[in-house]
């Protein structure tokens, strides 16, 4: 069976994926340069796992890395509107400057969740870099923490993609690009 078959059209590239992690690594290393400590990388697993490797190995700054779990989507298309943390982070945060990486944000409802979460466990800061951006399906509007920023890789069309870590019942996440799901292969 060929994943690639069940592809309607691809949005990104490996080339385009590959130099806009690049460009968002050379952002934040900039805006963080200065700080004293190490930047506190949060991967929202599981889809985010590639865009945090590709994005962390093109930082040029101390990093710590650790991974939290938020379920919304189960094995559906339509995020529930209700996240809730299944995997927590085992490093403390407490006083630290921490990037959430995601990847996606859609209605903003799991971002929210977290940016309180890491509120609540202390964090100093709280920025965001989603590899997609879906604005369109917004329905919670979720303020960064401090002098948190919000990181765009792409802004995603309202289709339902895979590739690139993101998955429909935990397939497609090794697709090297992002790619529209033919319906028939959801639906």
């Amino acid at each position: 069976m060929s994943l690639d078959s069940h592809i309607e059209s691809v949005l990104w590239t490996p080339d385009q994926i590959a130099a806009r992690v690049s460009e968002l690594a050379a952002q934040i290393s900039a805006d963080h340069s200065p700080l004293s400590e190490p930047l506190v990388l949060v991967g929202v697993a599981t889809g985010a796992f590639l865009f945090l490797a590709d994005l962390a190995r093109s930082l040029r700054l101390p990093v710590t890395v650790d991974f939290i779990r938020a379920e919304s989507y189960g094995s559906g298309t339509v995020s529930s509107g209700s996240p809730r943390i299944s995997s927590d982070l085992k490093l403390d945060v407490s006083g630290r400057h921490v990037v959430l990486v995601e990847d996606i944000v859609d209605s903003g409802s799991t971002i929210a969740c977290l940016i309180a979460h890491l509120e609540a466990k202390g964090a100093s800061s709280v920025s965001v870099c989603a590899f997609l951006d879906k604005p369109s399906r917004r329905k919670v509007h979720f303020q960064l923490l401090s002098k948190g920023k919000f990181y765009r890789g792409f802004e995603c069309p309202d289709y339902f993609v895979v590739g690139y870590g993101m998955d429909f019942a935990e397939l497609y996440r090794n697709l090297p690009y992002v790619g529209v799901l033919k319906p028939e292969h959801y639906k």
